[in-house]
């Protein structure tokens, strides 16, 4: 019998990391990506095998020769991005995703579960959350991801022996990833980053690395629920942020402020004119409101359960430029 990972969603950026991960580690003899499309990497590796899954879907496939009491399911599947979809996507997606996973463990008797959500369940809000804070989702995105969490741990209440691990992850950023943080790093490289405000807001942001030291630390507990935030601790203000990468980084341009009003003012123009012009343009609203709200995300778990955190957004920048230097 196998000690298996099926990973939902594999071929994404942190299932991608985390097969990398883990195969240095050896946690399983063998690794299951299941997703819509095939993973760039880890194709050539014999522990590595790949099928076609679309979680919106009724998940078909039997899982054979499997250990079901050490492995482990990961659901990073999800529709996130927002702006990017329209509302009932979100609905149509994580929502039935959750439930067609929960129930193939069920049907092959695995009893782990590990499944990544999200800081939106909390809404948006400049006050610090913990993991004992209430949720106030006030997005498609944060709606569905709550309800996804629900199911899974529905799914965990229904058996004694069954371990559910949730993850609401801040931005997740690091080597060959395009994200929020990059964009940010190559504007200050360009000259072209605009700071909402003073620049004194929170962003809960956690380097990839981190984030998967932080699930295997969870998974070697053996406690049956684990919810944790991921955000490296402590944070550092936008401000800050923008400073180490100045000075890591050696960029010499200008960092230009601007009110968020007039920032988001200047959105609608920007996609007025793209619209007139038929180039396709990033900035949108939604995204530059989002750029200038706090997510002051603590992790208190893994705080109060003594995690080091090793990838301050300074060792984190060092760390990504040391093993990815043509990004920067």
């Amino acid at each position: 019998m196998y000690k298996t990972a099926i990973i939902f969603g594999g071929s994404g950026y942190i299932g991608t990391n985390m097969i990398l991960f883990f195969l240095k580690k050896q946690i399983f003899d063998r690794y299951i990506v299941c997703d819509i499309q095939p993973p760039e990497e880890h194709m050539g590796k014999d522990e590595v095998s790949y099928i076609e899954v679309d979680i919106r879907n009724p998940i078909k496939f039997k899982i054979e020769a499997v250990n079901v009491d050490s492995s482990w399911i990961f659901n990073f599947a999800a529709i996130h991005r927002e702006p990017g979809h329209q509302e009932r996507e979100y609905f149509d997606t994580n929502v039935p995703g959750a439930r067609h996973v929960v129930n193939f463990a069920e049907e092959n008797d695995i009893k782990n579960i590990f499944f990544t959500s999200s800081i939106a369940p909390y809404g948006q809000s400049n006050k610090e959350r913990t993991e004992y804070s209430q949720i106030y989702p006030d997005t498609p995105y944060g709606v569905s991801k709550a309800l996804a969490e629900e199911i899974h741990n529905s799914w965990l209440n229904e058996k004694n022996e069954r371990r559910l691990i949730i993850v609401r992850p801040g931005v997740i950023f690091g080597g060959k990833d395009p994200g929020n943080v990059y964009v940010m790093i190559r504007a200050i490289r360009r000259g072209t980053f605009v700071l909402p405000n003073s620049g004194k807001i929170q962003k809960a942001h956690g380097y990839i690395e981190g984030l998967l030291e932080s699930i295997l630390f969870t998974m070697n507990k053996t406690t049956s629920s684990i919810l944790y935030n991921y955000a490296e601790n402590p944070s550092v203000s936008l401000k800050e942020m923008i400073s180490i990468t100045k000075k890591e980084c050696n960029y010499k341009r200008p960092i230009f402020r601007l009110s968020l009003k007039l920032l988001i003012g200047a959105s609608y123009f920007i996609r007025i004119i793209s619209k007139l012009t038929g180039r396709k343009t990033k900035i949108h609203p939604i995204r530059v409101k989002k750029a200038g709200l706090s997510t002051n995300i603590i992790p208190q778990y893994l705080i109060e359960n003594k995690f080091e955190f090793k990838y301050n957004y300074r060792e984190a920048l060092k760390h990504w430029r040391a093993n990815f230097p043509d990004q920067f």
